[in-house]
């Protein structure tokens, strides 16, 4: 019964990281590394994410520097971020590519506040898949010699805890890029 519990919340943890993850590679109005990451770029025939070939700062909200090691790199990173779906245009002054975010338009708000929530919603609904399937466990246990009705009861009960704790934190997250997104 206690593997059952504890593969469930493994699993639901790692449910949370991906939310998090999705939600963090969202594009708002402030400037993060983060909305780089899956950007690949091509360096001596191996394909490298832009963090993995240069330094990226954020000297303020608005504006983000990426300063790569190799300066050969700075026309191919430039060209993989202009393809990527940011729609940013960086400006390679010949030493880093300077990036400017422009303001989020209301429209746009409403559209990431869309895509926040049913990011959100997804990572809820997959860990009450993992509730389900650890539910299905628990009565394949049922089964079993040896194992009480209060044992299950208790079980079960931990697997609701787990459940509420795992969705709560999804919901905090969601809140805070919530806030993000309208912050100006």
């Amino acid at each position: 019964m206690k593997k059952v519990l504890s593969d469930a919340e493994e699993r639901m943890k790692k449910s949370v990281q991906v939310t998090s993850q999705e939600l963090t590679s969202l594009r708002t109005g402030r400037a993060s590394p983060a909305i780089f990451d899956g950007i690949k770029v091509e360096y001596y025939g191996s394909p490298y994410e832009v963090r993995e070939l240069a330094t990226i700062t954020v000297p303020d909200a608005r504006t983000i520097i990426i300063d790569p090691w190799d300066k050969q790199m700075l026309e191919p990173i430039r060209k993989a971020i202009m393809n990527s779906p940011l729609s940013l245009n960086p400006v390679n002054d010949g030493k880093v590519l300077r990036i400017t975010l422009p303001p989020l338009t209301e429209e746009r708000r409403r559209e990431l506040l869309k895509l926040v929530n049913q990011r959100a919603e997804h990572g809820k609904i997959a860990i009450r898949n993992i509730r389900k399937d650890a539910q299905e466990e628990l009565r394949k246990l049922d089964k079993q010699p040896g194992i009480s009705e209060d044992m299950l009861r208790r079980a079960r009960e931990e697997l609701d805890k787990l459940t509420e704790k795992y969705v709560q934190e999804i919901e905090k997250l969601r809140k805070a890029k919530e806030k993000e997104v309208l912050e100006e």
